[in-house]
């Protein structure tokens, strides 16, 4: 499995752990901050508690995995893969620099 996301993004043994690393403490982060702005509003936890929930964490993912990205030193390649995941949900142009798997 490793070996195949090696291929497919065209990295490194050692930079694709710091990319692993860096999509957990990501995530990690994105689900504590999103849980913490929640608790904030005086919203019961129901049917639109959960969609704001949902769009808290679509919205601050991609902000915190870049955010993320830079201390591991991988802030191109999560630009990278972020554009091109916005262009694959038609929210932006593909352009030449766009052909990084991700």
């Amino acid at each position: 499995m490793f070996e195949r996301l090696q291929k497919k993004w065209k990295v490194r043994g050692g930079q694709l752990v710091l990319i692993l690393c860096t999509f957990a403490i990501g995530g990690s982060a994105t689900g504590w901050l999103a849980k913490k702005i929640m608790n904030g509003l005086a919203i019961g936890q129901d049917w639109l508690w959960a969609v704001l929930y949902i769009l808290l964490l679509t919205i601050c993912w991609p902000l915190m995995v870049l955010l993320i990205s830079i201390p591991f030193g991988q802030f191109r390649f999560f630009h990278l893969y972020i554009k091109k995941l916005g262009t694959r949900l038609g929210l932006g142009k593909a352009g030449p620099e766009e052909n990084h798997e991700g």
